[in-house]
C-alpha cells in the first residue's frame, strides 16, 4: 500500500508543486500593489480565498503532470521505464482517475475564491490538457503552450480581487517556461547546444523584463536587486555547464534548476511589488522544493 501511495506521489511531482504556490503568491503581491491594497491586512481578512487559490494551483499542476505521464506512457516504457505507469506500479486507468480528481478539485477551489479565478482555472485546465495530449510534440507550439500554462497560473493569483490590472506581466513566465522547455528537449539524448543558446537569450529577456516592469511600476528596485542576482546565478550557472559539456546529465540539471528557480523568480516579483520579508518568505519555498527533488523526480 505504501509503495502504491508513493507511486501516486511520484506522478504528481511533489518537488514542483511549491513553484505553483509561489506563482499564486507573486500574482497576489502584484495585484494588491496595483490596486493599492495593504498586503498584511488583506491576507489576514481573506486567507481562505488565498489558500483556495494556492491549493487550486497545486492541484491543477499536479493533475497536469499526472496526465503528462498518462499520455506519455508508451514512450516512457522505452525512455523512462522506471516511472510509475510503465513500471506497472500505477495502472494507467487509476492514473487517469487521479488526474481527473485533481483537475476537478483545482477548478472547484478556484471558483470558491471568485468567478474570475474559476474562469481562469478552466482556461488553465484546457491549456494543460492540450499540451499533454497534443502540442508538446511540436518544436514551437509545445514550449509556447507550456509557457501559457505558467502565465495563466500567475494570472490565477492576480485574480484574487476579481480584477486584473497589467495582465501583460503574465507574459514573462511564458517566455521563461518556453526557455526551460527548449532546454528539456535534450534531456534524454543530449546534443542541444542550439536550444541552450536560445534559452540563454530568453533568460536574459526575462531578467530584463522583470527589471523594466518593477522600475516602471514601483520604487522598490533596490529591494529587487539581491533576489534578481540570485535568480540569474541559479539559472545561468547550470546552463553554462550544460553548454560546455552537452550531456543528458548536465541538461537535466539545467532543466531542474530552471524549474525550481521559478520560486526565486516569483520572489523577485514579491520583492519588486511588496516587501523584502514577504519575498524572503516566498523564497523559503525553494529549500522545500530542493528537499523534495531529492526524493522525487522533477522532470
Amino acid at each position: 500500500m505504501r509503495e502504491k501511495l508513493m507511486g501516486f506521489a511520484r506522478l504528481a511531482r511533489p518537488a514542483n508543486l511549491p513553484t505553483a504556490a509561489a506563482d499564486i503568491l507573486a500574482g497576489i503581491a502584484i495585484t494588491l500593489f496595483l490596486e493599492n491594497i495593504e498586503v498584511l491586512r488583506f491576507l489576514k481578512e481573506n486567507w481562505i480565498d488565498v489558500l483556495s487559490l494556492i491549493f487550486s494551483s497545486i492541484a491543477l499542476y499536479a493533475g497536469g503532470v499526472v496526465f503528462n505521464d498518462v499520455f506519455d506512457a508508451e514512450l516512457d516504457a522505452i525512455e523512462r521505464p522506471e516511472r510509475a505507469i510503465p513500471s506497472g506500479l500505477i495502472p494507467k486507468r487509476h492514473a487517469v482517475y487521479f488526474g481527473l480528481f485533481l483537475m476537478v478539485l483545482g477548478i472547484a477551489l478556484a471558483f470558491n475564491s471568485n468567478v474570475l479565478a474559476g474562469g481562469i482555472s478552466v482556461a488553465l485546465t484546457i491549456a494543460i490538457l492540450t499540451y499533454d495530449a497534443y502540442f508538446k510534440q511540436f518544436g514551437f507550439a509545445g514550449p509556447l503552450n507550456m509557457g501559457i500554462c505558467r502565465g495563466l497560473n500567475l494570472l490565477l493569483g492576480m485574480s484574487i480581487v476579481s480584477v486584473i490590472s497589467n495582465w501583460y506581466i503574465s507574459l514573462v513566465p511564458v517566455v521563461y517556461i518556453f526557455a526551460i522547455t527548449l532546454i528539456s528537449r535534450g534531456e534524454v539524448h543530449g546534443d542541444n547546444k542550439k536550444h541552450i543558446i536560445w534559452a540563454s537569450v530568453l533568460y536574459t529577456i526575462v531578467i530584463a523584463s522583470i527589471t523594466f516592469v518593477v522600475l516602471e511600476q514601483t520604487d522598490k528596485f533596490l529591494t529587487l536587486i539581491p533576489f534578481l542576482i540570485l535568480f540569474g546565478f541559479l539559472i545561468f550557472s547550470p546552463l553554462i555547464r550544460a553548454y560546455k559539456e552537452n550531456s543528458p546529465k548536465n541538461i537535466k540539471k539545467a532543466v531542474i534548476s530552471g524549474v525550481l528557480s521559478l520560486v526565486v523568480m516569483n520572489a523577485c516579483w514579491v520583492a519588486g511589488f511588496s516587501s523584502w520579508y514577504l519575498a524572503l518568505a516566498v523564497l523559503l519555498l525553494l529549500p522545500l522544493s530542493i528537499l523534495l527533488s531529492k526524493l522525487f523526480a522533477v522532470t
